[in-house]
C-alpha cells in the first residue's frame, strides 16, 4: 500500500513506472515490462492503472497465440471488476477463436522462455561447442554480425574475448560491441539496434534509471565483471539484470546460481554498466 512507502520508494516507484511505459509503449507485447509496470502502478494502489495494465498483459498473450494465459490474466480482472465490459468482450473473442481453432489443427501455445535467462537465444547453433563446454553467446553473435555480413570475421575475431569462468576477471571486460565501437567498426547504437531486433529484448537507457547497487552487491562481482552484466533493480520476486550479450547463457547460469530469484533481461548500452560495475566492484 502507498501509506507504508516512504518517500524515496515512492519516487523510485515512480522512475520505474516513467520508464517501463515508455519500453511496452514501443514493445506493447513485452508481458514481462508490462508485469513490473503492474506491479510498481500496485504498490502505489493505483488501481485504474493496474487493471489497464492487466488488460495490456492479456492482449500481449492473445497475440503471441497463449490464449490459456491469456483468459487467466482477464479472469483476474473479473474478480475485483466482474461488470468490466471490455474484458467479458475479449473473452468471447477469445472463446470464438479458440473454438474455429478446434475445426482444425490447433496450433500449438509458444512456451515461454525461462526467466532465468536472456531471451532470444534461438535454435542451437550447429558448429561444435569449444572444449570448455560453455555458451558465452559467440555462436549467436556470429551468426548475428558475421553470417549477415554486418562485420568481417577478421573483425569478429579481433573483438570477441572468451574469458576463463574459473579465473577472476580482476577488473569488468568490456563486451564484444563495446570493442566493436571502440575500434571504429560498428556504432553501439547500430549493434544494440541489431540485437534488440534478433533478441526480441527490451532496450532500457540505465543512464535514465536509478540503479539499486545495493542490489548489485548481492551478487558475486566477479561474475558481473567477467561478463559485464548489472542487476539493477527489484520488483517483487523477479531482478532486473542488464546485458550487452542476451545470448550469454553462461552469464545467466552463473547468476541464476547466485538467486533465488527469476532474472528479468534488459539490453543496455555497454558503457553505461561498466560505468556502474566499475563503481561498485573495485
Amino acid at each position: 500500500m502507498a501509506s507504508k512507502l516512504n518517500a524515496g520508494e515512492e519516487a523510485q516507484l515512480e522512475q520505474t513506472i516513467e520508464m517501463f511505459e515508455v519500453i511496452t509503449q514501443s514493445q506493447p507485447n513485452d508481458y514481462q515490462s508490462l508485469e513490473i509496470l503492474k506491479e510498481a502502478y500496485s504498490k502505489l494502489s493505483r488501481e485504474p492503472e493496474v487493471v489497464n495494465t492487466s488488460k495490456r498483459i492479456a492482449q500481449a498473450y492473445v497475440h503471441m497465440g497463449q490464449l490459456s494465459s491469456a483468459i487467466l490474466e482477464y479472469e483476474t480482472i473479473l474478480q475485483r471488476w466482474p461488470d468490466d465490459p471490455d474484458v467479458q468482450l475479449a473473452l468471447k473473442q477469445i472463446e470464438s477463436k479458440a473454438d474455429n481453432f478446434s475445426f482444425g489443427a490447433a496450433p500449438a501455445e509458444p512456451v515461454a522462455p525461462k526467466p532465468t535467462a536472456p531471451s532470444g537465444s534461438g535454435p542451437r547453433p550447429i558448429e561444435r561447442a569449444p572444449a570448455r563446454d560453455i555458451d558465452d553467446g559467440r555462436r549467436a553473435m556470429l551468426r548475428i554480425f558475421v553470417e549477415t555480413k554486418t562485420i568481417a570475421l577478421n573483425d569478429f575475431d579481433l573483438c570477441w574475448t572468451s574469458p576463463d569462468p574459473a579465473a577472476p576477471p580482476g577488473s569488468v571486460l568490456e563486451p564484444f560491441i563495446q570493442v566493436l565501437s571502440d575500434r571504429g567498426i560498428m556504432p553501439v547504437e547500430r549493434s544494440l539496434k541489431l540485437l534488440s531486433d534478433k533478441s526480441r529484448l527490451a532496450y532500457l537507457p540505465l543512464g535514465q534509471y536509478d540503479p539499486d547497487l545495493e542490489l548489485t552487491r548481492t551478487f558475486p562481482g566477479a561474475v558481473c565483471q567477467r561478463w559485464c552484466v548489472l542487476p539493477f533493480d527489484r520488483m517483487s520476486k523477479s531482478v532486473l539484470v542488464a546485458t550487452a550479450n542476451p545470448f550469454n547463457l553462461q552469464a545467466a547460469k552463473e547468476l541464476t546460481e547466485a538467486t533465488t530469484s527469476r532474472l528479468l533481461w534488459y539490453l543496455a548500452p555497454p558503457a553505461e554498466m561498466t560505468l556502474y560495475l566499475r563503481k561498485i566492484f573495485r
